[in-house]
């Protein structure tokens, strides 16, 4: 019987970004039998207004905490200053599902695409040229992608998966989630360690 392993995460979220390392490992190691699910989280809805100075330095304070106790992942705090940054991953979490739209595969490689243009080339992922050029930058159709974006229905369905990933009981992220049997189990996970998480699933 297959097992599934919903990986509930933000695009924009600077802990999923830390914990990506330990993802891609806990993936080339997962067991035959279990499936892998990518859900959206939505950490914040659509917003035009600049945040304000004190968020921003709150979230820079967050990615220094981050690379206190994890060296090895890199943020390019020249976001800062040559961004306006907003207070809106719900335009990198459409973009995902465009990505998806086009390509059912295309997920991990967008997700890694938005974290590449936000942390480490200091662009603003709230901004749709930026998601194009992720879009492009993986091989998708930029016009495909682009009306997709637009599109009503990817609003409805990022709602739809956002209210799914509420009703069980998920509210921070990056979250493990396994389903086996008709019984939901949040898993425990660690930033250093793969093992950590896999050993819950063997």
């Amino acid at each position: 019987m297959v097992r599934r392993l919903s990986y509930v995460y933000d695009p924009m979220c600077s802990w999923c970004w830390a914990f990506n390392n330990v993802w891609q490992e806990t993936l080339a190691k997962l067991p035959a039998d279990i499936e892998v699910r990518y859900l959206l989280g939505g950490l914040a809805a659509d917003n035009d207004q600049v945040m304000p100075l004190a968020m921003q330095q709150s979230i820079k304070g967050y990615w220094q905490q981050i690379q206190q106790q994890l060296p090895s992942t890199e943020f390019n705090y020249a976001f800062w200053d040559e961004c306006e940054p907003r207070r809106s991953t719900y335009p990198a979490c459409r973009a995902v599902i465009a990505a998806r739209a086009q390509n059912p595969q295309a997920e991990p490689a967008m997700l890694l695409a938005i974290q590449r243009a936000y942390y480490l080339q200091a662009k603003n992922p709230s901004n749709d040229d930026v998601l194009i050029e992720c879009a492009k930058s993986i091989g998708l159709d930029e016009v495909v992608f682009s009306e997709s974006l637009e599109q009503a229905g990817t609003q409805q369905a990022l709602l739809t998966e956002l209210s799914y990933v509420r009703s069980i009981g998920v509210s921070s992220f990056p979250s493990l989630v396994l389903e086996q049997e008709g019984q939901l189990k949040l898993l425990n996970h660690d930033y250093k360690d793969p093992e950590i998480l896999l050993k819950q699933l063997r």
